[in-house]
């Protein structure tokens, strides 16, 4: 669905970068993204651990769901209706992708730039862990020897927070879309 959606718009793209787009398009992050639209997570049927841990918001779950409804689309009014559901759930970010849309997350590109520069790479810590358990707010920064001082952001994992200290220190590196670059 999402593969032929990609080939429609970009017919004379090679298949290795068509691939690479509909991989991050659905890949787990994104799906999670689709089921957070929908608030999904509030709609769940979880076991007592899951609930105490957080699992209506964990991006697996959340992924798995959305999955599983189209799957039962699939099943219940078959390709055709669930196809066109995707799309229509899709037609955003489909509409707003570019070729030349970087494939990269950004701590892998800000890592690459580091090593091209021949630069120490970036080293994150995490500061503070705050909220309960299946609300914790992740503080992390990141630091480069280029610049005077760390990069600080949040999230709602270590990870998230991380890409943001990265898509950050890029910015300010002038790595990004938009700057000089």
């Amino acid at each position: 669905m999402i593969a032929e959606a990609l080939f429609n718009k970009f017919p004379s793209a090679k298949e290795g970068k068509l691939s690479r787009l509909r991989a991050g398009l659905v890949k787990g992050v994104t799906l999670a993204l689709v089921a957070r639209h929908f608030d999904l997570g509030e709609f769940l049927v979880l076991g007592s651990g899951e609930l105490k841990s957080g699992g209506h918001q964990r991006d697996s779950i959340l992924a798995d769901t959305v999955e599983a409804i189209i799957g039962a689309i699939f099943l219940d009014s078959g390709f055709e209706a669930a196809k066109e559901r995707v799309l229509f759930w899709y037609a955003e970010r489909l509409d707003a992708i570019r070729l030349d849309d970087p494939l990269k997350d950004p701590k892998t590109r800000l890592q690459e730039h580091q090593q091209a520069q021949q630069l120490k790479l970036p080293v994150y810590k995490v500061i503070q862990v705050t909220g309960p358990t299946n609300e914790q707010e992740f503080t992390v920064s990141c630091q480069l020897v280029q610049l005077d001082e760390e990069v600080v952001s949040k999230g709602n994992s270590r990870r998230t927070a991380e890409q943001v200290a990265a898509e950050k220190a890029l910015k300010l590196l002038g790595q990004l879309d938009g700057d000089n670059s």
